[in-house]
């Protein structure tokens, strides 16, 4: 029974760290989709702005 207990703390406490990686990723892919996005936007914005003689 002990044992059962143990490992269902470490399976807990395994879940919550593969969580947290998860979620730590999920942020660094937002961070370097933004980046990528504001580096590109101006040329897009410039780009529609050149098609529509604006």
């Amino acid at each position: 029974m002990e044992r059962l207990q143990r490992l269902q703390r470490e399976e807990e406490a395994f879940s919550t760290a593969e969580l947290l990686g998860n979620a730590a990723l999920g942020i660094a892919a937002l961070v370097a989709i933004w980046a990528l996005m504001q580096g590109l936007g101006v040329d897009i914005i410039d780009w529609i702005g050149a098609q529509l003689g604006v």
